[in-house]
């Protein structure tokens, strides 16, 4: 197996993870709700991302080792092996979706468990055989009704638009920096560690405009049977448009990339 091959292999396992675990973030959120324990679950879902998001900074070396190596070997198709990866965000999204059913009872024992351990370590090392085995009773099958039952509950659909938008750029933020730095040679550097305000600039959009509206419906659930009845359909519609970010992520590439050379040269002088 070639080296090109292998990398892309993990890149893309990695990848499929991150979004996978992102998109089950979501489940965190609604299990708190039916449990009764926002906070708690709030608590865990910053956990999640955090490692989910830790973990995508370990993928910038393997990304931009695809690109080394078409430096030596022009064959070497860079947006080709780009493109691949980026079908990994959308194939995790969707694994994500296919799972929540299941994670939104699994993330319920969790939180309840989690208030009697009083900390995650104690959790984690308190798991007992029995209990792994038990969770299997936990698992449900995705059914077709629940993409028929989807419907918009009040949600504007500016906030929707938005989130399929910032996911596109998030998703393709470390890629495209990557690729301009392949592109355009004399201002690699300063195009490749460009990811970071990009992915910066997204993260504080989603933080200002997406998910304070999130936190809102979620915390009027509480108190409000049918907000709480409907939110899994109004969770429903935001990983449904974060699945629409990540195949807009794919026509972001070359276009963001050529942009990031652009904006890299400006600031060369000569």
């Amino acid at each position: 197996m070639s080296p090109l091959t292998i990398i892309i292999a993990v890149a893309f396992l990695l990848t499929l993870l991150i979004h996978c675990v992102e998109t089950l973030s979501y489940a965190i959120r609604l299990a708190g709700v039916r449990t009764g324990k926002l906070a708690v679950s709030l608590s865990l879902t910053g956990i999640l991302l955090l490692v989910s998001r830790t973990a995508n900074m370990g993928l910038t070396p393997l990304l931009g080792g695809i690109a080394d190596l078409a430096k030596k070997d022009p064959a070497v198709p860079v947006a080709g092996a780009y493109h691949v990866v980026l079908a990994a965000s959308t194939v995790g999204t969707l694994a994500g979706m296919t799972l929540f059913p299941s994670f939104v009872r699994l993330f319920s024992r969790m939180v309840m468990h989690l208030e009697t351990a009083g900390t995650l370590p104690k959790l984690l090392t308190g798991v007992t055989f029995d209990q792994l085995r038990h969770a299997r009773s936990h698992l449900r099958k995705p059914r077709v009704s629940m993409l028929k039952s989807l419907r918009y509950h009040g949600i504007p659909n500016r906030l929707l638009v938005m989130n399929g938008i910032i996911t596109g750029i998030y998703t393709v933020g470390v890629l495209s920096s990557i690729y301009a730095g392949y592109l355009f040679p004399q201002n690699s550097t300063a195009a490749t560690t460009s990811s970071g305000l990009i992915n910066g600039v997204a993260t504080i959009l989603l933080t200002v405009f997406v998910d304070p509206h999130l936190a809102l419906l979620t915390d009027r659930s509480l108190n409000d049977e049918s907000t709480r009845a409907g939110l899994s359909k109004i969770f429903g519609m935001f990983m449904l448009t974060r699945a629409g970010g990540t195949v807009l992520a794919q026509v972001l590439l070359t276009p963001a990339a050529y942009w990031i050379g652009w904006i890299s040269g400006i600031w060369i002088p000569g």
